[in-house]
């Protein structure tokens, strides 16, 4: 099974998590970030990945090293967890529709990190989250799995339902990247046969 467990500690945060790539769906998460929480958990349950993470940060600062911090080490998790990556599929899609909104998310598990992020919110919060930096999450993820990620939202009228849709494409885009084939279980999804970590 491809597990992982990370602990990161600095001044600003304090992130623990657990990963199993392989499970079910079922987690344990605690953010101060009601609605961040809710997305991530959202993410583990759609991905079918285990997922058991605590987070504290400052937020008497604002929410960025929080938010930003936790897609690191969850984007480390998966690089942990997948290791030397041998027989996955590497990449992986998914185009997500949420009552009125749609949302594209694609992922690239290269060992080349980068984000590109294309899409509109109309508020600065949903709930209680700043959504300014949802954009940051995500880089944060790619940095820590060095992954090439790539989201846009369609269209859609709701905040709401366009940042869960984006979650919920972000999950199973993951889950097909990380799937593994059996055709391939000894091979390295790469022609330069190797994969930087």
């Amino acid at each position: 099974m491809r597990i992982a467990k990370i602990i990161r500690k600095t001044k600003e945060t304090e992130i623990e998590i657990k990963l199993n790539i392989d499970g079910k769906g079922k987690y344990a998460i605690k953010t101060p970030i009601g609605f961040f929480t809710h997305m991530l958990e959202s993410f583990a349950k759609h991905g079918l990945f285990d997922i058991q993470l605590n987070v504290k940060g400052d937020l008497q600062v604002d929410q960025h090293h929080t938010i930003e911090d936790t897609g690191i080490v969850l984007g480390q998790a998966f690089n942990k967890a997948l290791g030397n990556r041998k027989g996955i599929n590497r990449a992986g899609y998914f185009i997500f529709p949420m009552d009125e909104a749609l949302v594209i998310v694609a992922a690239d598990i290269s060992g080349r990190p980068y984000l590109k992020f294309k899409g509109k919110l109309q508020r600065r919060f949903c709930g209680d989250l700043d959504t300014d930096l949802l954009e940051d999450f995500f880089y944060g993820f790619s940095i820590g799995l060095q992954a090439n990620l790539a989201f846009k939202i369609e269209y859609g009228r709701s905040d709401h339902h366009k940042i869960e849709a984006l979650f919920k494409a972000f999950a199973k885009a993951m889950k097909m990247a990380c799937s593994k084939d059996k055709r391939a279980l000894k091979e390295m999804p790469s022609t330069k046969g190797l994969i930087r970590k």
